[in-house]
């Protein structure tokens, strides 16, 4: 039986691609890895495998890192977050000479990938619509973001160049709490202004690659954040509702930001888009990891994780009747803490509530 390393284990990104993997026609050994030792004992994985905290990201994390592999011989590794696939890919011809392989883009693309404002300003360069961004190193840059790009009641949108989950973001026409606020992250030259875009109304395009040409992409929108209201900007990275979803305009808008970074993709590519005051997509960032939930996709007809590792351990590649959106628009995924999702329709949800309502 093949074996998958994956790490980050223990929270819901990894442990739904393990769920995928778990009903799979093919069955792999996983090896679930964590810094964690707390998400570590609650992973699914068969067997795992711990780095401790103090080890980071540094000759130490790729120290342990390669002695599990040489240890484990995994025939696959699989990062789970962005500051982990950045750092392994520093070193990926040493991990896949230990006999692992890796599915990922080159190094390069990681690299803009992994910083919001370096991808944005490839993005610009091409054409590609997008909020006009501006770096925020001093006070000085801080003051004019808020006179070029302020709205019509002043706000901007300010956010960390680096890291998920909506990290840092927060709307906001006060400049004075909006320097407080970049003082709290020592967020001086790691933050971004933005134009502001409509939160509330975002797409991700996950899609999977092989060789520059497209394997599957299936869009789903979200129609709520989870824990929304617990954060100043109402944006979280957790999805509270999600919802199938095709679009031409979506699919035109994905392919041309992931050609503008990569010529020739390889691996999973998850565009998030956020649309602007004219109801037009515009691509914010792009990850390259499955999203918390690929298991809605899994559940609802489309393994993508089981297309993943199957393409690269057994050259076994789907059969669809289509790449883009195979699986059928209107399927909800509800989420919430402490309890299973919930797969369903709108039909089925407006049924039910109409179902229990006394007279």
């Amino acid at each position: 039986m093949e074996k998958i390393l994956i790490t980050d284990v223990g929270v819901s990104p990894a442990e739904n691609v393990i769920k995928s993997w778990n009903k799979a026609e093919i069955r792999n050994e996983v090896i679930g890895l964590s810094r964690n030792p707390y998400n570590l004992y609650t992973s699914k994985a068969e067997t795992k495998r711990h780095i401790p905290y103090e080890y980071a990201f540094g000759k130490d994390y790729k120290k342990e890192l390669l002695g599990i592999m040489n240890n484990d011989k995994p025939s696959l590794a699989v990062f789970m977050n962005d500051r982990e696939i950045l750092e392994a890919s520093r070193f990926r011809d040493e991990i896949t000479a230990t006999g692992t392989k890796l599915f990922m883009p080159d190094h390069d693309v990681i690299e803009a990938c992994t910083d919001k404002y370096k991808s944005y300003k490839v993005w610009e360069a091409t054409g590609i619509k997008v909020p006009k961004t501006l770096p925020i190193r001093d006070k000085h840059e801080l003051k004019q973001a808020f006179q070029d790009l302020g709205d019509e009641e002043g706000k901007i949108w300010l956010r960390s160049t680096v890291g998920a989950g909506g990290r840092g973001a927060l709307p906001t026409n006060d400049y004075e709490f909006a320097q407080n606020w970049i003082d709290i992250y020592n967020g001086w030259g790691s933050f971004t202004a933005s134009e502001l875009l409509q939160s509330d109304k975002t797409v991700t395009w996950l899609s999977i690659w092989y060789e520059g040409e497209l394997v599957v992409a299936q869009t789903r929108r979200r129609k709520s954040w989870g824990f929304g209201n617990r954060t100043l900007s109402g944006v979280t990275g957790i999805t509270g509702v999600g919802e199938t979803y095709s679009d031409e305009t979506v699919n035109k808008v994905a392919m041309e930001t992931i050609y503008a970074i990569d010529k020739k993709p390889h691996g999973v590519y998850g565009v998030d888009m956020t649309y602007d005051r004219n109801d037009f997509p515009n691509p914010t960032e792009i990850n390259m990891r499955f999203f918390t939930t690929c298991y809605f996709f899994t559940e609802a007809g489309l393994n993508m994780p089981e297309i993943y590792k199957d393409i690269i351990l057994y050259n076994k590649f789907p059969a669809l009747d289509t790449k883009f959106n195979p699986l059928p628009d209107g399927l909800l995924w509800i989420r919430d803490m402490d309890r299973e999702p919930v797969l369903t329709t709108e039909n089925e949800v407006l049924r039910g509530t109409l179902d229990h309502i006394v007279l």
